[in-house]
C-alpha cells in the first residue's frame, strides 16, 4: 500500500439548494519520499483536498489512510496527536507570531513535547541551520525579509522532523527570486527523504515536484509523471 492513500474522498459544504461540492470522489496515492504538486485554478478544490490529506478537514465521504491508519477514524485528540507527530504545515501567510523572535517561533511545535528547554532550543537551532537562518535566530519577524519569513515557517514545520510536509501556496506572497529560493529549499528537503505534498497555481513551482496532480472542478484532471528538476 502507498504511504498516503485517498480513497473516493469527497467534500461538500452546506446542504439543500445551498450545497456546494468542493471535492468529488478523488482517488490519490502518494509514495513515501515523493514530492507531488497539486495544481489547479482558484476554486478547483486543491486546498480543500490538501486540508483533508493533512487531517485538518474531515471528508464528507471516503477515507484517507496514512501509514495504514484511517486518520479520520481516530478520535479528535488522537488525530491532533497524529498531526503533531507525522505532519508539518507551511502556509502562504507564514503565520509567524510577531512578538516572538525567530527561534521562539520555530520552537512553538515543541511546546507540548517532553523535551527539556535546552533540547527544544537545540532542535530549533538545528532546523534554522537547515534553512540557512541560524544567524537570525534572535530577530523578530518584521526584522527579516518575506523570503526569510517563509524559510522560518519551513523550519517551524520540520522542527519535529515529521515524515510528511504539507505546503499550501508556500511562495504565494514572494517575488520570483525568493520563490526560487524557497522551492530549492523544499527540493533539498525532499532529497533528504521528506515526503512533500504542495498546492500551487504556479506551473514553474509545480515542476520542482516528482509528479503533478491536476485538479479541476473538484476532481483530478490528469496525473502526468514528470522528471524532477535539478
Amino acid at each position: 500500500m502507498s504511504y498516503i492513500v485517498a480513497d473516493k474522498v469527497a467534500k461538500e459544504f452546506g446542504n439543500g439548494d445551498g450545497k456546494v461540492t468542493a471535492v468529488r470522489s478523488i482517488d490519490l496515492s502518494i509514495e513515501q519520499g515523493e514530492f507531488i504538486s497539486i495544481m489547479g485554478e482558484s476554486g478547483a478544490g486543491k486546498s480543500t483536498l490538501l486540508s483533508m490529506l493533512g487531517g485538518l478537514l474531515s471528508p464528507t465521504r471516503g477515507h484517507i489512510n496514512i501509514g495504514g491508519i484511517d486518520i479520520y477514524s481516530l478520535k479528535r485528540d488522537k488525530l491532533a496527536d497524529f498531526r503533531r507527530e507525522f505532519m508539518g504545515f507551511i502556509f502562504q501567510s507564514f503565520q509567524l507570531v510577531p512578538y516572538l523572535n525567530v527561534l521562539e517561533n520555530v520552537q512553538l511545535p515543541l511546546a507540548v513535547t517532553h523535551h527539556s528547554e535546552a533540547a527544544k532550543k537545540s532542535l530549533a537551532l538545528s532546523a534554522l541551520e537547515r534553512v540557512g537562518l541560524k544567524d537570525k535566530a534572535h530577530r523578530l519577524p518584521n526584522q527579516i525579509s518575506g523570503g526569510e519569513q517563509e524559510r522560518v515557517a519551513i523550519a517551524r514545520a520540520v522542527v519535529n522532523e515529521p515524515p510528511i510536509l504539507f505546503a499550501d501556496e508556500p511562495t504565494g506572497n514572494l517575488d520570483s527570486r525568493n520563490s526560487a529560493e524557497v522551492m530549492n529549499l523544499l527540493k533539498k528537503l525532499n532529497s533528504e527523504g521528506q515526503t512533500i505534498v504542495m498546492v500551487t497555481h504556479s506551473r514553474l513551482n509545480a515542476e520542482y515536484a516528482d509528479r503533478i496532480v491536476e485538479v479541476a472542478d473538484g476532481g483530478i484532471k490528469d496525473m502526468p509523471v514528470m522528471r524532477a528538476m535539478c
